[in-house]
């Protein structure tokens, strides 16, 4: 059987001692060795290559995750997983951008971890309950924000630049729009200049995306 040969990086020899403990469990998994920073692990890595470095992100000299982008430069082959109790929304994104294909809470079990550790090996994700909960709701709450930024840009227009919208959504040209509203085609740049500078837009194409967008325009 040939054993997944890991590396456990914390700067605490307590925590390094139980995962090596909850990890001897599994007979095809070997801990090869442990390190509480870089230049541990770096001196490890010559030694003997693991397939798996499960990562800390907390740490003095070196946070995990700038280890995993080192790692992933240097050693692209060996799988990282963050292990830690400092997940937030910011780590999980820069994790994955170092090529961390697994992030679990440090309170998980060890089952979970070892599942973590099957996933990774064979070069799969794999992302904890609490991790896939906490992008969930940060993307719900920025949603959420974004919707109630729209409506309030929406209720912050006039019913005459309402109109503009929907008649260059019509695909009518200045003129057009002007002899179909009574006014002038001046006045209807200057409408829609404004418009744009409300909304924060910078062609009459973004401007009705946006009166799409936000059922300003019926298509």
């Amino acid at each position: 059987m040939n054993k997944k040969k890991v590396i456990i990086v914390d700067d605490h020899a307590i925590v390094r001692n139980g995962i090596k403990v909850l990890l001897s469990v599994f007979n095809d998994i070997k801990v090869i060795n442990t390190a509480s920073n870089y230049s541990e692990l770096e001196n490890q890595i010559s030694t003997e290559l693991p397939d798996i470095i499960l990562l800390d992100i907390e740490m003095p000299e070196m946070d995990g995750i700038s280890i995993a982008a080192i790692l992933q430069d240097k050693y692209p082959e060996i799988k990282k997983i963050i292990l830690s109790a400092q997940i937030t929304e910011q780590n999980i994104s820069d994790a994955i951008e170092a090529g961390v294909l697994a992030l679990l809470p440090k309170d998980t079990d060890e089952d979970e971890l070892y599942l973590a550790i099957c996933k990774a090996y064979v070069g799969d994700h794999y992302y904890s309950n609490f991790v896939q909960e906490l992008v969930l709701k940060n993307y719900l709450s920025n949603h959420k924000k974004d919707t109630d930024n729209n409506q309030k840009d929406v209720e912050s227009l006039s019913s005459r630049e309402i109109e503009i919208i929907q008649e260059f959504g019509n695909g009518l040209s200045y003129k057009e729009i002007a002899d179909k509203l009574f006014i002038s085609p001046r006045t209807v740049e200057s409408h829609k200049n404004r418009i744009l500078e409300k909304l924060n837009l910078n062609t009459i194409i973004d401007l009705v995306k946006y009166g799409i967008k936000n059922d300003l325009i019926k298509i």
